[in-house]
């Protein structure tokens, strides 16, 4: 009995500790993800370049009030938005049909299919970068956010096939054969019950094809060389001799909130989509 009551409080003390060490850890994790950040925010609202009216590092509304005041700027972000919503409607277009036919039909090497689609995502895009601008070249699409959203379907559609057709299945093949017998026709199946069952597959593809497609430099540098810059060509654009770094910031904050905004209304379905699939 004696040595027991030893033995009992060191365990306890230990696992106390080993407590301690994993709060610590996460203390030190939310740190280094959330001091950036806040970072960001504190220097969007302060006068980081010398003005006769203004002290550096004076609180202001400035660097906003000159974002929404540069149409170069506000053009930038109805780039991205134009091209990211293109892209991703394209995307789950193409994607969910072809996903329902690897996922429904066997044919010869439809895995070694499913394989390659994933190698295409995983090239790098600048080995992609000069066969494309010479073709967008030959087609007009340069400097257009039509281009930007086509040549992202590259690297998207492998992507959104992958993850809609583990979602499609889950989906028992004699769900589809019943409605077939119902009398309904592919189309009416697709949309009446295929699409609310793997709901969360699509959000998640389209999470997937959002966050790809806004953050993308290396193409959209190369296809928007005169106009139709997106932000993260915007933001480069405005680092010069004199930065005024207040208004990056706001720039780089204000371009965060389509993902939070998209995270927030699917999140839900998002949840549910990794719980299942990935």
């Amino acid at each position: 009995m004696g040595l027991a009551n030893l033995v009992t409080p060191a365990k306890s003390g230990g696992v106390i500790i080993l407590l301690g060490l994993k709060i610590l850890a996460l203390i030190g994790l939310a740190i280094v993800m959330v001091a950036p950040l806040a970072q960001s925010v504190l220097l969007s609202f302060m006068s980081t370049l010398p003005r006769d009216d203004m002290a550096v590092g004076t609180f202001t509304l400035l660097n906003y009030r000159n974002l929404f005041a540069d149409p170069a700027l506000i053009g930038s972000f109805g780039n991205s938005l134009t091209y990211v919503t293109f892209n991703i409607v394209i995307c789950l277009a193409a994607g969910l049909p072809a996903a329902y036919a690897i996922s429904r039909f066997s044919f010869v090497g439809d895995r070694h299919f499913l394989l390659m689609l994933l190698a295409l995502r995983i090239t790098p895009p600048v080995v992609l970068s000069l066969p494309v601008f010479l073709l967008f070249a030959k087609l007009n699409l340069l400097n257009n956010p039509i281009g930007i959203a086509l040549v992202h379907c590259l690297f998207n559609i492998p992507v959104t096939i992958w993850i809609l057709e583990s979602f499609i299945s889950t989906v028992p093949k004699e769900f589809d054969e019943t409605a077939f017998l119902d009398g309904y026709s592919t189309p009416e199946f697709f949309v009446k019950f295929l699409l609310p069952i793997i709901a969360p597959g699509i959000a998640v593809a389209a999470f997937f094809c959002f966050i790809f497609s806004w953050v993308e430099v290396v193409l959209a540098r190369i296809l928007t060389s005169t106009g139709s810059k997106p932000i993260p060509m915007a933001i480069e654009s405005l680092f010069g001799f004199q930065t005024d770094v207040g208004l990056v910031m706001a720039v780089t904050i204000l371009s965060l909130l389509p993902g939070i905004l998209l995270i927030f209304f699917v999140r839900n379905h998002v949840a549910k989509g990794f719980q299942l699939r990935i």
